[in-house]
């Protein structure tokens, strides 16, 4: 939900030429939920508490639509650069 509240508060008042560029952060801030998730889905240490399973489908969930975002993102900033190239 932060991650949300972030990425809505970076691109709000920003033209939208400015909007492919923006891609790079949203992607950062992608890369944060993706990390969490992972932490989440990862096996307790020695004498840890395992996380329920609706927890790991949680995270699994966030991974996979991290995922499309991220990679989305990159197709969109190499678009830009394409046209930056010709």
């Amino acid at each position: 939900m932060l991650a949300c509240f972030v990425g809505y508060m970076v691109v709000w008042n920003v033209t939208p030429a400015l909007h492919t560029p923006l891609m790079s952060v949203t992607n950062a801030i992608s890369s944060i939920i993706a990390i969490g998730a992972l932490v989440q889905i990862a096996p307790p240490i020695e004498g840890g508490l395992a996380p329920g399973d609706w927890i790991r489908w949680l995270a699994v969930a966030g991974i996979a639509l991290t995922a499309i975002n991220m990679i989305g993102g990159f197709a969109v900033t190499q678009r830009m650069l394409e046209m930056f190239r010709k």
